[in-house]
């Protein structure tokens, strides 16, 4: 009889026992789930917004805020300063006399 009772008591243990992991891999399951999809969402933010860089440095932007927000344009011929560069020999100092 105490055998049938050890071991009745044995059997409810393991049993609560397997329900309590049971209910813990359902919450870390749920977990890995919300995880997941954070992964995803995050994954196609990252996308938009690379997509979203590429397309605001296009050339074309650059040029039409230069335009409209700088005031630039584009350099011509009849208004560019050409300076030129050339060797000469150095003319010596005179030191002033005093």
């Amino acid at each position: 009889m105490r055998v049938n009772v050890v071991l009745m008591l044995l059997v409810l243990a393991s049993a609560i026992y397997l329900v309590g992991i049971q209910h813990e891999s359902r919450l870390i399951k749920t977990e890995l789930e919300e995880v997941n999809k954070e992964a995803t969402r995050l994954q196609l933010e990252n996308d938009r917004l690379q997509a979203e860089k590429h397309s605001q440095s296009t050339p074309a932007r650059v040029e039409r805020l230069a335009r409209e927000k700088l005031q630039m344009h584009q350099a011509s011929v009849s208004g560019t300063t050409y300076v030129t560069y050339t060797t000469s020999k150095p003319e010596t100092v005179r030191e002033a006399k005093p």
